[in-house]
């Protein structure tokens, strides 16, 4: 499938197996007071991280990159789940651009980033319907 706004549906996934973990480490980092590994020289809008999940998670195999997906999202879930109930918007002394970062936050974000990328694969099935398939 082609390319939207940058973004292969295989970019999309890669990019979300990728953050499930980051958001893990990201938030053992901030539980000891600093600011997470991808926070620190991400590029515009993070396309540093992004272009790294990108070349990491690369197979093409559609199967195998949703079992990555569920299991990276299992992995996330089963970590938020051990949190200690006050860690979850603990102020940990972590800023960044001045704002306060919490795992509560650095979570929020990335259901915000499942949400636009939700939207992008509903305007991919848009496009679909309405292009005629060629046969070859």
């Amino acid at each position: 499938m082609a390319r939207l706004n940058g973004w292969s549906p295989r970019d999309i996934l890669a990019h979300l197996i990728g953050w499930n973990h980051h958001i893990i480490e990201g938030s053992r980092q901030i539980q000891l007071g600093e600011l997470p590994f991808y926070d620190i020289d991400p590029g515009e809008n993070y396309s540093k991280v992004n272009e790294a999940l990108v070349r990491r998670f690369r197979s093409t195999d559609r199967q195998v990159l949703i079992q990555e997906l569920h299991s990276s999202a299992r992995d996330l879930q089963k970590y938020l789940e051990s949190l200690e109930p006050e860690a979850w918007a603990k102020d940990f002394g972590v800023r960044h651009g001045g704002s306060r970062v919490t795992i509560r936050d650095t979570v929020e974000e990335l259901i915000e980033d499942y949400n636009h990328h939700r939207r992008q694969i509903q305007q991919w099935q848009s496009l679909a319907l309405e292009s005629p398939v060629r046969q070859e």
